[in-house]
Protein backbone atom coordinates (compact mmCIF):
# COMPACT_ATOMS: atom_id res chain seq x y z
CA UNK A 1 0.00 0.00 0.00
CA UNK A 2 2.84 2.63 0.85
CA UNK A 3 3.94 2.21 -2.72
CA UNK A 4 0.83 2.68 -4.23
CA UNK A 5 0.58 5.72 -1.92
CA UNK A 6 3.49 7.65 -2.98
CA UNK A 7 2.71 6.67 -6.59
CA UNK A 8 -0.36 8.41 -6.19
CA UNK A 9 0.16 10.75 -4.29
CA UNK A 10 3.91 11.72 -5.82
CA UNK A 11 5.88 11.04 -2.95
CA UNK A 12 9.28 9.26 -2.58
CA UNK A 13 9.53 9.53 -6.52
CA UNK A 14 12.64 11.29 -8.03
CA UNK A 15 11.45 10.96 -11.33
CA UNK A 16 7.80 11.33 -11.41
CA UNK A 17 6.03 13.22 -13.41
CA UNK A 18 3.54 16.22 -11.85
CA UNK A 19 0.20 14.29 -12.52
CA UNK A 20 0.71 10.69 -12.17
CA UNK A 21 -1.34 8.34 -13.62
CA UNK A 22 -1.22 5.52 -11.37
CA UNK A 23 -3.27 1.80 -12.19
CA UNK A 24 -5.51 2.33 -8.95
CA UNK A 25 -6.90 5.76 -8.61
CA UNK A 26 -8.12 7.54 -5.18
CA UNK A 27 -11.60 7.56 -6.72
CA UNK A 28 -11.37 3.26 -7.06
CA UNK A 29 -9.67 3.06 -3.78
CA UNK A 30 -12.21 4.27 -1.67
CA UNK A 31 -15.17 2.85 -3.66
CA UNK A 32 -15.49 4.69 -6.81
CA UNK A 33 -19.05 6.60 -7.61
CA UNK A 34 -21.22 5.83 -4.68
CA UNK A 35 -17.94 6.42 -2.31
CA UNK A 36 -17.32 9.94 -3.80
CA UNK A 37 -20.77 10.77 -3.39
CA UNK A 38 -21.03 9.42 -0.01
CA UNK A 39 -18.03 11.77 0.77
CA UNK A 40 -19.70 15.06 -0.50
CA UNK A 41 -22.98 14.44 1.10
CA UNK A 42 -21.09 13.66 4.24
CA UNK A 43 -18.90 17.04 4.26
CA UNK A 44 -21.89 19.38 3.57
CA UNK A 45 -24.22 17.47 6.42
CA UNK A 46 -21.08 17.93 8.45
CA UNK A 47 -21.08 21.48 7.48
CA UNK A 48 -24.89 22.05 7.76
CA UNK A 49 -24.80 21.24 11.47
CA UNK A 50 -21.49 21.13 13.30
CA UNK A 51 -21.09 24.72 15.16
CA UNK A 52 -17.55 24.96 14.33
CA UNK A 53 -18.46 24.98 10.68
CA UNK A 54 -21.15 27.66 11.70
CA UNK A 55 -19.66 31.01 10.00
CA UNK A 56 -18.72 28.65 6.32
CA UNK A 57 -22.04 27.19 6.83
CA UNK A 58 -23.61 30.13 6.35
CA UNK A 59 -22.17 30.98 3.29
CA UNK A 60 -23.85 29.10 1.35
CA UNK A 61 -26.28 29.30 -0.71
CA UNK A 62 -30.00 27.09 0.36
CA UNK A 63 -30.97 24.10 -0.12
CA UNK A 64 -27.43 23.06 -0.53
CA UNK A 65 -28.92 20.19 -3.34
CA UNK A 66 -27.02 21.79 -6.24
CA UNK A 67 -23.87 22.54 -4.54
CA UNK A 68 -23.44 19.44 -3.14
CA UNK A 69 -23.87 18.12 -6.48
CA UNK A 70 -21.07 19.97 -7.53
CA UNK A 71 -18.60 19.05 -5.00
CA UNK A 72 -19.48 15.61 -5.98
CA UNK A 73 -18.95 16.17 -9.49
CA UNK A 74 -15.54 18.31 -8.82
CA UNK A 75 -14.48 15.35 -6.47
CA UNK A 76 -14.86 12.76 -8.99
CA UNK A 77 -12.52 14.23 -11.19
CA UNK A 78 -9.86 15.44 -7.90
CA UNK A 79 -9.59 12.26 -7.19
CA UNK A 80 -8.79 10.39 -10.68
CA UNK A 81 -12.68 9.22 -11.62
CA UNK A 82 -14.78 10.87 -14.52
CA UNK A 83 -13.87 14.50 -14.79
CA UNK A 84 -17.80 15.32 -14.51
CA UNK A 85 -17.36 18.83 -12.98
CA UNK A 86 -15.02 19.88 -16.06
CA UNK A 87 -17.30 18.32 -18.69
CA UNK A 88 -20.60 20.49 -17.75
CA UNK A 89 -18.88 24.15 -16.42
CA UNK A 90 -15.17 23.49 -18.00
CA UNK A 91 -11.79 23.96 -15.63
CA UNK A 92 -12.36 24.38 -11.93
CA UNK A 93 -10.64 27.53 -11.51
CA UNK A 94 -11.05 26.98 -7.67
CA UNK A 95 -9.25 29.96 -6.70
CA UNK A 96 -11.48 32.26 -9.61
CA UNK A 97 -14.35 30.81 -8.34
CA UNK A 98 -13.85 31.20 -4.54
CA UNK A 99 -13.10 35.31 -5.18
CA UNK A 100 -16.49 36.55 -4.36
CA UNK A 101 -16.13 34.79 -0.73
CA UNK A 102 -14.09 35.96 1.82
CA UNK A 103 -12.05 32.87 2.30
CA UNK A 104 -9.55 33.14 5.42
CA UNK A 105 -7.48 30.88 7.55
CA UNK A 106 -10.39 30.33 10.07
CA UNK A 107 -12.91 29.37 6.89
CA UNK A 108 -9.99 27.37 5.72
CA UNK A 109 -9.81 25.85 9.30
CA UNK A 110 -13.90 25.23 9.04
CA UNK A 111 -13.66 23.56 5.74
CA UNK A 112 -10.89 21.01 6.67
CA UNK A 113 -12.81 20.43 10.06
CA UNK A 114 -15.78 19.19 8.02
CA UNK A 115 -13.70 17.43 4.89
CA UNK A 116 -11.07 15.55 8.10
CA UNK A 117 -14.70 14.53 9.75
CA UNK A 118 -16.36 13.00 6.53
CA UNK A 119 -12.80 11.27 5.18
CA UNK A 120 -12.89 9.35 9.03
CA UNK A 121 -16.29 8.35 7.95
CA UNK A 122 -15.57 7.59 4.31
CA UNK A 123 -12.56 6.10 3.97
CA UNK A 124 -11.15 3.16 5.45
CA UNK A 125 -7.22 3.05 4.61
CA UNK A 126 -5.86 5.56 7.25
CA UNK A 127 -2.69 5.61 5.07
CA UNK A 128 -5.14 6.97 2.00
CA UNK A 129 -6.65 9.07 4.21
CA UNK A 130 -4.27 11.05 5.85
CA UNK A 131 -2.43 11.49 2.40
CA UNK A 132 -6.18 12.51 0.86
CA UNK A 133 -6.74 15.27 3.76
CA UNK A 134 -3.13 16.48 3.41
CA UNK A 135 -3.56 16.83 -0.50
CA UNK A 136 -7.21 18.71 0.20
CA UNK A 137 -5.42 21.19 3.30
CA UNK A 138 -3.12 22.26 0.62
CA UNK A 139 -6.13 22.84 -1.84
CA UNK A 140 -8.04 24.74 0.82
CA UNK A 141 -5.02 26.67 1.83
CA UNK A 142 -4.78 27.93 -1.71
CA UNK A 143 -8.44 29.31 -1.56
CA UNK A 144 -7.07 31.91 1.25
CA UNK A 145 -7.91 35.17 -0.60
CA UNK A 146 -8.45 37.55 2.53
CA UNK A 147 -6.30 38.12 6.15
CA UNK A 148 -8.21 38.79 8.81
Amino acid sequence: MKKLFDAIFNKSQPNSKPHPTPATTPYELIGGEAATRRLANRFYDIMSTAPEAAELYAIHPLPLDMIRQKFFEFLSGWLGGPSLFEEKYGHPRLRMRHMPFAVDQQMRDQWMFCMDKALAEVVEDKLLRQGLSHSLAQLASHMINRQK
